[in-house]
């Protein structure tokens, strides 16, 4: 029964938010009210359980994405995302503009939240390749590819950090694991799976597109701009603190070395939060106060930075109440009392229900979440890897994006792709990043 009531609660949900057009965070707070109660939760502890599961879930992530956004803001407005990605056009060369495409994607994805940097991203891919007279989908599918990995994969976007921060993982071995996966995965959804599209569905490829949508576009003087080394450093200062951190720890480990001051000041300084905090401080100076742009100036991007992901913070919040009504309802025992003895490994047991529940809802985050309320009471029995767990989950979410899916229609108008042909394109490209990450995160598993 409990599974009965979690898939009419799944159910109910898509018709709210597709048939009655409501919010997606109100539609979550609904469903997890019906849930709690169909699962038996007493009534005076529903509330209690919905509150504890927004707060927890906001609790560790809400000053990470916030950062992150005013991080991600600070370099597109100094024009040092653009800066990015024109450089690396010109070193690679006319011809390896895909290569250069999917390397300043990476970089400035790594930075930015996937629509923000989809946004950002698409009038630049549409100038260089009118520059260069190819195709905008040739340059388009590895630009989406490297965005949409590091949106899964990588922390600190809100996907794995919320989900390393619900399993127990550590941040910084799924952020390095994540570097060991995504890298092929960019390489195989992108240069060559546009090969392949190519095949399928050539006219897509001589569409001309339309960023009309996108209004007037901020128009920069590369000469004004900052510098490439210091805005790739920027971008990659909080990946760069995290990894290093998470290095130095496991050579303690390995090595057995003593604990001593100075492990807890790296470990400090490599968590999420300290390392976007820091990382936000250089950025006010490197983007903002050394080009003499005023401190108000800059604070401006900031405060416009976080207007803009207010809705995402709660509908994240809205998933992570759900995710305790399924934990605290005894759903995530009962699945784990399902699994008691199989020999199904954990890590492909969290790609299922990601994917599964990816494809219903649409959302990416709010089927993650949803995800480790499932699987998190499972891991007290196994001696899975936390990081990997964590990265099947997002590998999991992201499966074949279709049309209850924001990404689907943004790339669909964009391009000015047909249905079909944005279905052998987007939907094809995010189902290859989903089960290529699953083989990669498998193989890794061996070693580690």
């Amino acid at each position: 029964m409990p599974l009965v009531i979690v898939a009419i609660g799944i159910v109910a949900l898509l018709i709210l938010i597709m048939g009655f057009k409501l919010n997606t965070f109100v539609s979550l707070i609904i469903v997890s009210f019906g849930v709690a109660l169909a699962l038996g939760i007493p009534l005076e502890n529903v509330v209690k359980t919905i509150e504890t599961g927004l707060g927890g879930t906001l609790g560790h992530l809400a000053l990470v994405f916030g950062l992150g956004a005013m991080l991600g803001k600070l370099i597109t407005d100094s024009g040092g995302a653009q800066r990015i990605a024109m450089t690396l056009v010109k070193k690679f060369g006319e011809k390896n503009i895909q290569w250069a495409v999917v390397a300043a994607s990476f970089i400035i994805g790594i930075a930015l939240f996937f629509e923000v940097g989809l946004v950002l991203l698409i009038p630049i891919v549409f100038a260089i390749a009118r520059q260069l007279k190819v195709s905008i989908l040739y340059l388009g599918i590895p630009m989406a590819a490297a965005l949409s990995v590091t949106h899964g994969f990588l922390p600190p976007h809100p996907g794995p950090t919320v989900i390393a921060g619900e399993y127990g993982a550590n941040i910084g071995e799924v952020l390095l694991y994540g570097f060991i996966i995504a890298i092929p995965t960019v390489i195989l959804a992108g240069p060559v799976f546009t090969k392949i599209a190519k095949k399928l569905v050539p006219d897509s490829f001589n569409k001309t597109g339309d960023i009309a949508s996108l209004g007037k576009q901020k128009e920069f003087n590369l000469d004004e701009t900052p510098g490439f080394g210091i805005s790739v450093f920027t971008a990659m200062l909080p990946v760069i603190l995290m990894s290093v951190a998470t290095i130095i720890k496991l050579l303690q480990e390995t090595l057995e070395l003593k604990d001593h001051t100075i492990f807890h000041v790296i470990s400090f300084i490599g968590d999420a939060s300290t390392s976007m905090l820091i990382s936000l401080l250089v950025a006010i100076y490197t983007m903002g106060l050394a080009r003499n742009i005023p401190i108000k100036n800059v604070m401006d991007s900031c405060v416009s930075a976080i207007t803009q992901i207010g809705m995402m913070l709660l509908i994240i919040g809205g998933g992570g109440a759900f995710k305790q009504v399924l934990i605290d309802g005894g759903v995530g025992n009962y699945v784990a009392d399902l699994f008691n003895g199989s020999s199904l490994s954990p890590i492909i047991l969290a790609w299922s229900i990601a994917a599964i529940l990816r494809i219903s809802l649409g959302s990416a985050t709010v089927a993650a979440l949803t995800t480790v309320g499932l699987v998190n009471p499972l891991l007290g029995h196994t001696d899975a890897n936390l990081a990997l767990v964590v990265l099947a989950t997002g590998a999991g979410s992201v499966i074949a994006s279709h049309v209850n899916d924001a990404g689907f229609w943004m790339f669909k108008e964009y391009f000015g792709l047909t249905m079909k042909e944005t279905f052998s394109t987007w939907t094809l490209l995010e189902t290859i990043i989903s089960v290529a990450g699953l083989g990669f995160i498998l193989l890794l598993s061996l070693f580690v």
